[in-house]
């Protein structure tokens, strides 16, 4: 390709290595990210991008939300035509990206969240932000909805939603079948449910605990396994020693062997996220599983859209445990024979548009046929 893209991020999350391996190789992108980011997400291995040329460093402005990169802004001025950046206003270094390179006649491209409701003081802020961008690269459809009807020009909005390293997982998956994993361990034959991601208080893993004990009570009998890093601000473990149900719930811990992870999520009946789902909704699919999570679109996480009621998965009433549990027991109680098709409809929404390939072909089309 004639153009290089430089790409700015603001930081290097390890899950994205296998899209931005692709990036590397078929669309000849620069690479520089930010040091750090308030999160605990484990950062990838630069080395393995051969068109990696920088870390730079972020730092928050006088306490405040806002931050900037350094350095960042003076990229605008090398010889790149296209810019891909991290979508977030809150850094001024991408205002000043986005401002000169409309003055320079460069593309600079967020990719991004975009606008998901009008639930923020800072609504306005956003809007002018993506206003000045030619082109924004969103995670999902309900933002793209969402800004469409505030007045952005629906060709100016491009969905290029999220993924995990799929091509492994399609190989882990091949070899995927029903095992004795839970009840090995549990030493009974009731249904498993799963919860995959960060042990965090944002996750509200609590109400998941409670609806378990209020099943096994009522005489719906389930277990609960927890796969990941406990970040110790919440209450889980203690939710679960406090109501006596240490028999039923497995604390796996932080795993990253996807052979394990696959084998755990295939013989579970159905992933349970109550608080924003996140990535885990994309590793539930992967592996066939049906996923649960609440119904508050504008605080939800864009990898929601993977969730068709009844097909893929189920929403319940935000705030409504009773609600929560009904929607457990559905899938616990689920027809082996649906099953089977439940699952296919989990790979056919991941293998679709949520992986690395469907993310290269639509970053192939905005740059490769561009015209130079």
């Amino acid at each position: 390709m004639k153009n290089k893209i430089c790409c700015i991020f603001n930081y290097a999350p390890h899950y994205r290595y296998p899209i931005y391996k692709l990036m590397d190789s078929e669309l000849n992108c620069d690479f520089y990210f930010g040091d750090k980011v308030n999160s605990q997400i484990k950062k990838l291995d630069y080395n393995n991008l051969k068109g990696f040329k920088k870390e730079l460093k972020n730092k928050s402005i006088l306490q405040t939300s806002f931050s900037w990169q350094t350095s960042a802004w003076l990229l605008i001025f090398k010889k790149y035509k296209f810019y891909i950046i991290t979508g977030e206003p809150f850094y001024i270094s991408n205002w000043i990206l986005i401002i000169l390179g409309n003055i320079l006649g460069k593309k600079v491209i967020p990719w991004s969240h975009g606008i998901k409701g009008d639930n923020t003081n800072m609504a306005w802020f956003e809007h002018l932000f993506f206003k000045l961008c030619p082109l924004i690269l969103l995670y999902g459809n309900h933002s793209r909805n969402v800004m469409i009807k505030k007045g952005f020009n629906p060709k100016k909005l491009i969905c290029i939603y999220n993924s995990l390293d799929h091509e492994l997982q399609l190989k882990v998956r091949e070899k995927l079948k029903p095992s004795s994993i839970y009840t090995d361990f549990f030493k009974n034959n009731n249904p498993t449910l799963i919860y995959i991601g960060r042990l965090q208080n944002s996750k509200k893993l609590e109400i998941l605990v409670e609806c378990i004990n209020q099943l096994n009570e009522s005489g719906n009998y389930c277990n609960l396994v927890f796969i990941g890093k406990d970040l110790g601000d919440n209450k889980v473990f203690e939710t679960v020693k406090n109501l006596d149900i240490l028999d039923r719930v497995w604390f796996y811990g932080p795993c990253y062997n996807e052979e394990e992870i696959g084998e755990l999520i295939y013989n579970a009946q159905v992933c349970v996220s109550p608080g924003p789902v996140g990535l885990t909704a994309l590793h539930s699919l992967t592996y066939g599983t049906p996923v649960i999570s609440n119904n508050n679109l504008n605080t939800q996480m864009p990898e929601y859209e993977v969730i068709k009621p009844k097909m893929t998965g189920n929403f319940f009433e935000e705030g409504n445990q009773l609600d929560l549990i009904d929607k457990i027991k559905f899938w616990i109680n689920i027809d082996s024979s649906k099953r089977v098709e439940i699952r296919e409809n989990c790979y056919n929404i991941i293998d679709e548009d949520w992986n690395p390939k469907s993310q290269i072909n639509t970053l192939k089309k905005i740059f490769l046929y561009e015209k130079n």
